[in-house]
């Protein structure tokens, strides 16, 4: 059969995106079926999923005439039907913001294939190496003596590394115009001038530099971290579409983790040296950006349920609650005995391993190669001879019964936008659908989401500050084991948390932001606990807030991509994470004017050079008013919680994630 070139010349003027999908995928293969030609050695020669055969065969059948010599016009309606079916069917929608699956190196990987988990197993390395801002707590001491500071101005510099690490609005505006490696690059480049100068001045070989310039410097160092977690995190979730929670789980969760790496690399290797620590800072972390640039890359998602990525979901997850162990446990024991050079290596041997256990998931891929000719649905599906539409919720399937009836309509509608009568509009998203920045913007529940972050995370990161005050105030004389108390359930709320959340959507179909509100309620009583300046419930109250703090994070990350789409979500993520810092800066000016006011009480009245504040009345009234905005937080959280449930019935009605449409027609 000979090829229709009005029908080519027609459809490439009026959709150039897609006349390669219409030509390889559709006109060709019924093409041939009406030629007498063998369909399945074209679907061979492509490489095409056993379901996406599958899915084409039956619209052809059913949408296209069983013989294409009727004339150009109906075979142009007909593709033109197909075509819209396709843009509005979730199967058409992609996370990617060029509009179709990215391609991973020269080609696109089928869906669930080894790159996409080389691409996680190199993420979590690199969010390991770029949680090192929360390492100022090592090194604080030492600075201060270079720089001859008080504690206030110390503080403040505490304050440009919340700052930086949380300004990563341009990081999430260029995510979308740069390879995930160019960001990568920044972010070392940031690492290098930011940990170099501070270290220039800590070691003395540079002991002239003002106080100014350490600020920015220290501003600029933890503002890598943006630059590697926005890189790392975009791409994973728009590679893993649908285990959004899962992704966001365990992501931030190494980045729990990244204080204790650092304290067992500090304490057991470079013997408690900050000049070492910052060294490390400098040339460590670029370096493990450039070994793993490569892996990090854009790959086709997976776009349909899938067992074993449930099962490879959970080895990660098990693999890291094991380091937060194995971390735990070497902390206390490196207080308790005293270990050798050669065990600290052992210690640190084993660490490397822990770090290593996700690579075992693309190496088992490749050992052990699943039948890639199976469909992503159990086998018994498929017998039956009753192919079920994929991605589709049972409660966004009536949305979509009523397309054929609009057919007519919208061939005329496109037929006029490529003669040039008519000018394309585009209509406002819906919330589930893929937003512009400013869109979300104007959104209700973009700013509620805001504020939750801002109360919940606001709050636990002045408490995070201000931990060894806290611990001292009460009566602790070390504060090392609450630190790594804090850091240990910190990994497990943000691990706990994307996996809770993501039980909570599939099984209730409930936000996930409900969650939040649980941990809102939990912080107003830790907040009380604190309040008490016990020494007794120290460590619960800070284990709890640690486990709440966690959660916000990775809930936040996961409900934001799937109200307002991965399209420009590493903008949108960003932007909310400036909660962090704007909720530090007012709570932390608190909580210092406090603590100030009551180290003057107590030394108006005593000789004491101590300088240090005791008792409950150093943070009393901070924690009081913790308490409050966690009750404020707990309203809204619930606010938003109703408004988005029916967002989460569409999308996880039919017990799975539904990919909605595009709204760019």
């Amino acid at each position: 059969m000979e090829a229709h070139p009005a029908l080519t010349r027609s459809t490439t003027r009026l959709f150039p995106t897609s006349v390669l999908v219409l030509d390889c995928w559709f006109i060709i293969p019924v093409a041939i079926r009406a030629g007498g030609g063998a369909e399945e050695e074209l679907d061979a020669a492509l490489c095409l999923p056993s379901w996406m055969v599958a899915w084409r065969r039956r619209w052809t059948s059913s949408s296209l005439p069983p013989e294409m010599d009727g004339g150009a016009e109906e075979e142009l309606d007909a593709l033109l039907s197909l075509d819209l079916h396709l843009r509005r069917s979730p199967m058409g929608a992609s996370p990617w913001p060029s509009g179709g699956g990215a391609g991973c190196g020269r080609g696109a990987v089928k869906a669930g294939s080894r790159p996409p988990w080389l691409g996680l197993s190199a993420a979590v390395w690199v969010q390991v190496a770029g949680g090192a801002s929360s390492t100022f707590a090592l090194y604080s001491h030492a600075l201060k003596v270079a720089l001859g500071v008080d504690q206030s101005r110390l503080a403040m510099l505490a304050v440009a590394c919340d700052v930086g690490d949380n300004l990563g609005l341009l990081p999430g505006v260029l995510c979308n115009r740069l390879h995930p490696a160019v960001l990568l690059l920044i972010g070392a480049a940031a690492c290098v001038l930011g940990y170099g100068t501070t270290w220039l001045a800590v070691s003395g070989l540079a002991p002239a530099l003002p106080y100014w310039l350490i600020w920015l410097a220290l501003c600029l160092a933890a503002n890598s971290g943006a630059w590697l977690g926005t890189a790392v995190l975009v791409t994973n979730m728009r590679n893993f579409p649908l285990s959004r929670g899962a992704v966001a789980g365990i992501l931030k969760g190494y980045v729990g983790l990244s204080a204790a790496v650092y304290t067992e690399i500090y304490t057991g290797i470079l013997h408690d040296s900050a000049a070492s620590l910052l060294l490390l800072l400098t040339l460590g972390v670029p370096v493990v950006c450039f070994l793993t640039m490569y892996f990090v890359r854009p790959c086709e998602p997976s776009l349909a349920p899938n067992s074993s990525e449930r099962v490879h979901f959970l080895f990660a997850q098990i693999g890291s609650i094991l380091l937060g162990v194995y971390l735990v446990g070497t902390t206390i024991l490196n207080h308790v005995v005293a270990l050798t050079d050669a065990w600290n290596y052992l210690i640190l041997g084993v660490m490397t391993l822990l770090i290593f256990a996700p690579v075992a998931i693309p190496l088992k891929m490749t050992l052990f190669p699943s039948d890639r000719r199976k469909g992503p649905l159990d086998s018994s599906d498929t017998d039956n001879g009753h192919t079920e539409p994929f991605l589709l919720s049972s409660s966004s399937g009536s949305n979509l019964a009523n397309l054929e009836d609009d057919d007519a309509s919208d061939i005329d509608i496109l037929l006029a936008e490529g003669e040039g009568a008519v000018k394309q509009t585009r209509r406002r998203p819906h919330r589930g659908e893929d937003f512009r920045f400013r869109e979300a913007l104007l959104k209700a529940d973009f700013w509620l989401l805001f504020a939750v972050y801002f109360i919940g995370v606001g709050s636990g990161v002045t408490v995070l500050n201000n931990l060894a005050q806290v611990g001292i105030a009460a009566g602790a004389v070390d504060t090392t084991i609450s630190l790594s108390l804090f850091s240990f359930c910190n990994f497990f709320g943000r691990l706990g948390g994307g996996a809770i959340s993501e039980y909570l959507v599939r099984s209730w179909t409930l936000p996930r932001t409900a969650l939040i509100v649980c941990t809102q309620v939990v912080m107003i009583f830790t907040y009380l606990l604190f309040a008490l300046g016990l020494h007794a419930t120290l460590h619960v109250s800070v284990a709890l807030l640690g486990i709440c703090y966690g959660i916000q994070f990775s809930v936040m990350i996961s409900t934001s991509s799937e109200l307002f789409g991965l399209k420009q979500f590493g903008k949108i993520y960003n932007f909310i994470s400036m909660g962090n810092p704007i909720g530090a800066l007012l709570f932390n000016s608190l909580a210092g004017y406090i603590y100030d006011l009551e180290v003057q009480k107590q030394h108006s009245t005593t000789t004491d050079s101590d300088i240090v504040c005791h008792g409950p009345n150093c943070f009393g009234f901070t924690f009081c008013v913790l308490s409050g905005m966690a009750c404020l937080g707990t309203l809204l959280s619930i606010v938003l919680t109703v408004r988005i449930r029916p967002v989460y019935q569409m999308l996880y009605g039919g017990g799975s994630f539904s990919v909605p449409r595009t709204s760019a027609h």
